[in-house]
């Protein structure tokens, strides 16, 4: 390849232009002193020093880094830059005439470009920019991730350099059809393609490295195909098709079909995994006749890419030959044609460098004082004159625009059209909110929200019965020994230590009665609303409302014709709107390229003529800017007359008020679904919050029952030891003695026989800010904390204005416990609390306030349904 050297890893890399030397000093000097002043040229001596040694040594490569070579180009491109709004290079005689670039193809040497153009000279150094680049690129270890990272964002900065020649110097350089073809529009794009497919292929080596999934893998390897198909289109067709070696366009077509392969094998894997196996058999097939194509044409082509190519091929026919194996004993499923499959997935993750920033010159020194002051201000004047003409016309645009939009609005156009043809839709405020009603579930969803308030309430009252059967069989227990011991059992009733837990007891039952009343109100609602709800259920929400519909009866049968003109005009008046973007791009497109800079600083008459002259530019779209806006006003007369015919045929009044009663019908159903839907969810968090409550209060009650257990077996051990007056150290005396008498608690605890000490036992549940009493007499109550702890009234706190149901607690009492009574129902914890549940499950390991005198765990409730009546 003449001017692409393959790698050992098979890229390409692209080869400067060459020049001839020239003296750009001399003739510029000459410039300024004839047409500004000996003095001038003077004060510029370094900066044309500077400007031809940067152009000499760009001929003679004085320093072989590449790095350095790159600097070097850029910063002899910005000088460019500069000499062009300066001096005027052509063969005119007041113009540096003397000045001939000459460059010679890159790909082609024996063929050269010599003109007396500076955007020759910008396009060759952007040329050779590129490649350096790209020669960058190729100077890197790619086996190293670091060297890949390196590697692409050259290759990103070589695409980017062509990207630019393309869009730029190029079409400039191409003006009378002398420059070579390597610095041409079609060249230029053709190469930055290349570049994309080598910095994409350089984050496919990554993505491999890295381990990437087969699907990631697959849709960037398919990108690196898609460049080097793009690359080898631009390759086929003129002027490139003759202009390059045959071997350039069988690398490219190799490395096409080797990533188009690379990523059937990919998708391939992807597939199996998925138990996919007929389209992994149809992209493999595709894959390996994409190979067998490609291989047909290796003249030239470097050993590596070869030998790739056979090891992907290896791979695929020893997947095709598993996939279609299981196929026949398994999955028996039929293979589609390669042509039927879609296109397979890619994803590009590289792009041209942006330029514009790296080559902007407006920063650089060299020559400004060259500007005269006169041409400076002639051109700040003549910008003022071009930017009024764009901001008057585009005002003129813009109210032709608004004032057919505010037109048609008041004639409902083309609403009534697509009501007509049944696509019309509700208004966007309205459909947001019912789709927000078919999201929640819609009034068809209520019932099973109903039937989780009954399950809670269910949950609620069997925990509340568990709770009172733990005191009550306590109570039982201890009047059965109090009867049996008599004047002996002197330790307190538990009526008399219970009464604040049956007092909460008793409130929850309280609570829940309410809350049953409420309920039903709820479900009541529900049925009496649900028909005129089910409005909302209705899928798509347009298919519930009327509908315009043609006349059953016409005398004349004209609706068609009235129908279609109506559609001609606004089909009409669309293109008008489309035309006047088109306009105004135009305009500002037309004033990006307006540089007016050479003629000024060249003119020798007067400035105004010149002006006038170029002005004159804008006439013609001025005057389509003005017929377009005639030609609108026209419509618009033509439109509101066809739309009264269509109103009056059509009955389009009584359409829009049956319209707009559905509109109201579905704004009040949708304000008493979510009345109700409130109603629900403040129930719901009424008995979540009632069932942490209960639970904390059946936690204290067996923690009460646990105490009164074990103080129950101390008081038989001292009532045995007054009975028998002997010791208990006799282990058999003891273990009969027990037996007159029933297990309470746990029953296979034993007291200690170590005991001796025949005092009266201290109670063991006695909180810690009472001092010890003696005996079994009436201790003060644990669970009866004093009237400064005393909790408030869960559900008596009066109604504020405008209060909602507050959220539940965050509980920090243990979870409820199921060694009581009857275990919870499975799933009982229903969805729309798992969130509160695994808060609590995140709580802190800590141990918690003791729950009877903390403030209650349950809120005052402030909301029209759940409060005492």
């Amino acid at each position: 390849m003449a001017a692409a050297t393959p790698t050992p890893n098979v890229m390409l890399a692209i080869t400067e232009k060459k020049t001839n030397p020239i003296d750009l000093y001399r003739p510029l000097r000459n410039y300024i002193s004839l047409h500004y002043s000996e003095r001038e040229a003077q004060n510029l001596e370094d900066d044309l020093q500077t400007l031809n040694r940067h152009r000499s040594d760009i001929d003679r490569r004085s320093d072989p880094s590449l790095p350095a070579r790159r600097d070097l180009l850029t910063s002899y491109f910005k000088s460019l830059c500069l000499v062009e709004t300066r001096f005027p290079i052509s063969p005119d005689p007041y113009h540096v005439n003397t000045v001939t670039f000459v460059w010679f193809d890159a790909f082609k040497p024996k063929q050269k470009a010599s003109l007396q153009n500076i955007h020759l000279e910008k396009a060759a150094v952007l040329f050779n920019l590129a490649a350096v680049y790209s020669q960058i690129a190729l100077s890197f270890d790619r086996g190293a991730a670091d060297g890949r990272r390196q590697a692409l964002h050259a290759f990103v900065g070589a695409a980017g350099a062509f990207a630019h020649l393309r869009d730029g110097a190029a079409m400039k350089a191409a003006v009378g059809g002398s420059a070579t073809v390597d610095v041409s529009v079609e060249c230029a794009g053709m190469l930055e393609r290349l570049m994309l497919a080598q910095a994409q292929e350089c984050v496919f080596e990554n993505t491999i490295a890295k381990g990437s999934t087969h699907g990631v893998c697959a849709k960037i390897a398919r990108q690196v195909g898609l460049y080097y198909e793009e690359t080898l289109a631009a390759l086929n067709v003129a002027p490139l098709s003759q202009h390059f070696e045959k071997s350039w366009i069988v690398h490219v077509q190799l490395k096409a079909a080797l990533f188009y392969a690379e990523a059937c094998y990919r998708h391939g894997l992807e597939l199996h995994e998925k138990e996919e196996i007929a389209e992994e058999i149809a992209r493999l097939r595709s894959g390996i006749n994409a190979l067998t194509e490609a291989k047909k044409h290796t003249k030239g082509a470097a050993a590596q890419i070869l030998d790739a190519i056979g090891k992907l091929e290896s791979n695929m026919n020893r997947n095709l030959e598993r996939a279609v194996k299981e196929n026949d004993r398994v999955y028996l499923m039929r293979v589609p044609s390669p042509n039927s499959l879609p296109p397979l997935p890619a994803f590009s993750m590289v792009k041209s460098m942006a330029m514009n920033e790296v080559l902007d010159a407006s920063k650089e020194k060299m020559f400004a004082s060259l500007v005269p002051d006169s041409s400076a201000k002639a051109l700040s004047r003549y910008t003022e004159m071009v930017d009024d003409i764009i901001r008057t016309q585009a005002e003129k645009l813009q109210e032709a625009s608004e004032l057919t939009r505010v037109r048609l609005k008041e004639m409902e156009l083309p609403d009534s059209i697509l009501a007509l043809e049944g696509n019309f839709s509700l208004p966007t405020h309205l459909k947001e909110d019912v789709e927000a009603v078919q999201i929640s579930g819609g009034p068809s969803g209520l019932d099973a929200e109903l039937q989780q308030l009954q399950d809670l309430r269910r949950v609620n009252q069997e925990f509340l019965v568990q709770t009172e059967e733990l005191l009550q069989k306590e109570a039982r227990e201890d009047s059965q020994f109090r009867s049996q011991f008599g004047m002996k059992w002197t330790r307190p009733q538990s009526s008399t230590l219970t009464k604040n837990l049956q007092d909460r007891l008793n409130r929850f039952a309280g609570n829940l009665k309410q809350a049953a009343e409420s309920d039903g109100r709820i479900e009541r609602s529900v049925r009496e609303n649900s028909a005129f709800m089910s409005i909302l259920d209705s899928r798509p929400i347009e298919s519930a409302l009327p509908t315009l519909a043609r006349p059953i009866m016409s005398l004349d049968q004209n609706e068609d014709a009235v129908l279609g003109s109506l559609k001609l005009s606004l089909r009409q008046l669309e293109t008008l709107g489309a035309q006047r973007a088109g306009l105004e791009d135009m305009l500002k497109e037309m004033k990006r390229k307006d540089d007016i800079l050479p003629k000024l600083m060249t003119s020798t008459g007067s400035y105004d003529d010149l002006f006038k002259k170029e002005i004159a530019k804008y006439d013609h779209i001025c005057e389509e800017i003005a017929q377009n806006i005639e030609a609108q006003e026209q419509l618009l007369l033509q439109i509101q007359a066809q739309n009264d015919d269509f109103s009056a045929i059509f009955n389009l009044e009584d359409y829009k008020a049956s319209r707009e009663k559905s509109y109201k019908q579905i704004e009040a159903a949708i304000a008493k679904f979510r009345e109700i839907k409130d109603n629900i969810n403040e129930g719901l968090k009424f008995y979540v919050t009632l069932q942490d409550a209960i639970t904390n209060v059946k936690q204290q009650c067996s923690d009460f029952v646990m105490t009164r257990n074990i103080q129950c077996r101390e008081m038989i051990e001292d009532v045995q030891r007054q009975v028998a007056g002997l010791s208990f150290q006799d282990n058999r005396n003891t273990s009969a003695f027990n037996g007159n008498y029933p297990s309470v608690g746990h029953q296979n605890q034993r007291p200690n026989a170590q005991q001796t000490d025949t005092r009266p036992q201290t109670p063991y549940y006695q909180p810690s800010e009472q001092p010890p009493v003696s005996g079994y007499g009436h201790a003060p109550n644990p669970y009866g904390p004093g009237p400064a702890h005393q909790p408030p009234p869960p559900y008596h706190i009066p109604q504020t204005s405008g209060a909602s149901y507050p959220p539940p607690p965050q509980a920090h009492h243990p979870q409820a416990s199921h060694d009581y009574g009857q275990p919870a129902y499975p799933g009982w914890r229903g969805p729309y609390y798992n969130g509160q549940a695994q808060h609590q499950q995140q709580q802190p390991a800590s141990a918690p306030q003791p729950p009877y005198t903390a403030q209650s765990p349950y809120p005052p409730h402030q909301s029209g349904y759940y409060k005492q009546q």
